[in-house]
C-alpha cells in the first residue's frame, strides 16, 4: 500500500480553516476541542515548513541568476526597516 502524497500549502490552509471553525463554534468536548487543537497545532508546523522549503528556493533561484550573492526573502520587517 502506497503512502498518501503529502498535502499542499493550499489544502494545508483550508484544512486550517476547518479547524478553526470547529474550535470557534463551541460544539465541542472539552477532550474533541484537544483533539482538533492537536489537529491544527501539526498543520500550522507544516504550513511553516513548506513556507521556510519555499523560501529557501526563492533564495537559490535568485542566487543562480544573479549568479553573484544569494538575496534572502524580504520579509514585511525587512522592508519597513530600511
Amino acid at each position: 500500500m502506497a503512502d498518501a502524497p503529502e498535502p499542499g500549502f493550499d489544502q494545508i490552509l483550508a484544512r486550517l480553516r476547518e479547524v478553526v471553525g470547529r474550535l470557534e463554534s463551541g460544539d465541542l468536548s472539552l477532550e474533541q476541542s484537544l483533539q482538533v487543537y492537536e489537529e491544527g497545532v501539526k498543520l500550522a508546523r507544516s504550513g511553516q515548513q513548506l513556507l521556510a522549503t519555499a523560501e529557501k528556493r526563492v533564495e537559490i533561484l535568485v542566487s543562480s541568476a544573479s549568479g553573484v550573492e544569494v538575496v534572502p526573502f524580504a520579509t514585511t520587517t525587512d522592508t519597513t526597516e530600511r
